[in-house]
C-alpha cells in the first residue's frame, strides 16, 4: 500500500496537472515514440492523430491523483482498461517504459515545481498502480487461455464470409486456420485484430464489438468504414473471404447480465447496434422469458444495418419489439415499413417498455448514450440499471 505521505505529495500536484492539461499527456507520447518507436505497434496511432487518447489518458492521470486516498473509486475504470490492454496485449515490461517517460515528461514540463520528492512519491504511485494493472492483465489472460477454445497472443483466423449489411458497414464472419474450437465470449464484449499490411506503415491493432451470439467454432464482427479510418477502409476495400488476419482473444466488461425473468431494453445508434446485436441473439437463443426492447437509430434506411434479420426476429419472437428512428429519412425510406420514428429518439414515445426493474444495455455515440441516459433519469429508471459502452478512447457520460 502507498504511505500518506506519498499520497499528499500525490495530491499536492493536482493544480500542476490541471494548469498543464492534456499538453501534458501530448508531451508524454510525443517523447515515448521518439525514444520507443516499436511502441507504435501496440498503440491506437488514430487516437493519437485525434487527439482522443492524449486527453483520455490525461483524464485518467488526474482521476488517480484526485482518488488515490479512495482507489475503490477507480475499480469500473480499471477494470475496462486492463480489459482494453489485454486486447492489445500489453506486457508487464512495457508498464517500466510508460513509466519512466511520465516521470520525465512531470519533470520537463513542470519546472522548478517537479521536485525529487514529487518524483518519487509519483514514482511509488505510478508503480503501485502498474502492478495492479500486471496482476489483473495476467489474470484475465490466464483466464481466457485456459478455457476450452482459448489462447494467448495472436491466433491466426480465415475471414469465411464478408456480408454487406448497410452502405457503411460489413461484417465478417471469423473461423481459425487451425480448426480447432474458439473460446465463447459474454454479448458485448469485443474481438481485437491485429494488422500488417502492404498500406500500413505500423501493426495497427483494432477492436471491434462481436455481432453474433457465440457458437463455438466462428467469430462475427461487424465494421463501419469510419470517414478517413485508415483500418476500417482497409477492411472494407482489401479484405475478402479466404483472406487471412491474426486475432487476438475476446475481452471487454460491457457484458450482458440479466436473469431470465428481467426485462430487457437494448438502446443503439449507428454502429452502435454490434454489441447490442449479440446480446440480442443470445437473449433469443436462451430463449428469455421477459420482454426484450430493440430501440435503434440511425441516418437513413442506406445506413440502416441489419434491418431485415431484426424484422424477422420480432415477427418470429412475440416478446420481442423493435422501434426505429431515422434521423433524415431519404425519399424511398417508408414510415412504419423501414421506420417508425424520425429525428433522434425520444424514449417517451416508448414509454410503456421503460420498466424501473429492466435492464438498459446501450452503445452508440457519446452525445447519443447521453441524451438516452438523461431520458432515462427522467423516466425514473436507477442509474445501477443502466450498462454502456464507449467506443475510443475510454471516456464516461
Amino acid at each position: 500500500m502507498l504511505d500518506q505521505h506519498t499520497k499528499d505529495v500525490v495530491k499536492s500536484t493536482i493544480p500542476l496537472l490541471e494548469a498543464a492539461g492534456p499538453a501534458l499527456t501530448k508531451h508524454f507520447y510525443q517523447r515515448m515514440f521518439e525514444h520507443n518507436p516499436e511502441l507504435k505497434d501496440v498503440f491506437n496511432l488514430s487516437h493519437q492523430h485525434s487527439g482522443g487518447q492524449p486527453v483520455a489518458l490525461f483524464n485518467a492521470v488526474a482521476a488517480y491523483a484526485k482518488n488515490i486516498d479512495n482507489l475503490g473509486a477507480l475499480a469500473g475504470a480499471v477494470e475496462k482498461i486492463a480489459h482494453k490492454h489485454t486486447g492489445f496485449l500489453i506486457k508487464p515490461e512495457q508498464y517500466a517504459i510508460v513509466g519512466g517517460h511520465l516521470l520525465a515528461t512531470l519533470q520537463e514540463l513542470g519546472g522548478e515545481a517537479v521536485t525529487e520528492e514529487v518524483l518519487t512519491a509519483w514514482g511509488k504511485a505510478y508503480g503501485f498502480l502498474a502492478d495492479i494493472f500486471i496482476n489483473r492483465e495476467a489474470e484475465l489472460y490466464k483466464q481466457t487461455a485456459d478455457k476450452q477454445g482459448g489462447w494467448q497472443g495472436t491466433r491466426r483466423f480465415v475471414i469465411k464470409a464478408k456480408q454487406v449489411e448497410s452502405s457503411v458497414i460489413a461484417s465478417f464472419v471469423l473461423a481459425p486456420v487451425d480448426g480447432e474450437a474458439v473460446v465463447d465470449f459474454v454479448p458485448g464484449q469485443y474481438l481485437s485484430l491485429s494488422l500488417e499490411h502492404e498500406q500500413l506503415e505500423n501493426t495497427e491493432i483494432r477492436q471491434y464489438s462481436l455481432s453474433d451470439a457465440p457458437n463455438g467454432s466462428t467469430y462475427r464482427i461487424s465494421v463501419k468504414a469510419e470517414q478517413g479510418g485508415k483500418v476500417s477502409n482497409l477492411l472494407h476495400e482489401h479484405y475478402h473471404e479466404g483472406d487471412e488476419i491474426d486475432v487476438i482473444a475476446p475481452a471487454g466488461d460491457f457484458v450482458l447480465d440479466a436473469d431470465a425473468d428481467t426485462p430487457v431494453v437494448l438502446l443503439s445508434a449507428g454502429v452502435g447496434q454490434t454489441p447490442m446485436k449479440s446480446m440480442l441473439n443470445q437473449l433469443l437463443a436462451k430463449q428469455h422469458n421477459s420482454e426484450i426492447t430493440w430501440v435503434h437509430a440511425c441516418e437513413d434506411g442506406e445506413q440502416h444495418a441489419f434491418a431485415a434479420a431484426i424484422n424477422d426476429k420480432t415477427a418470429e419472437h412475440d416478446k420481442l419489439s423493435s422501434y426505429v428512428w431515422y434521423r433524415e429519412p431519404l425519399a424511398d425510406d417508408k414510415q412504419v415499413e423501414h421506420y417508425d420514428f424520425s429525428g433522434t429518439v425520444e424514449l417517451n414515445k416508448v414509454a410503456k417498455h421503460i420498466q424501473p426493474n429492466a435492464k438498459y444495455y446501450f452503445c452508440g455515440p457519446i452525445g447519443f448514450m447521453s441524451a438516452v441516459k438523461q431520458q432515462l433519469l427522467a423516466l425514473n429508471v436507477a442509474e445501477s440499471q443502466m450498462h454502456y459502452e464507449v467506443f475510443g478512447p475510454h471516456a464516461s457520460l
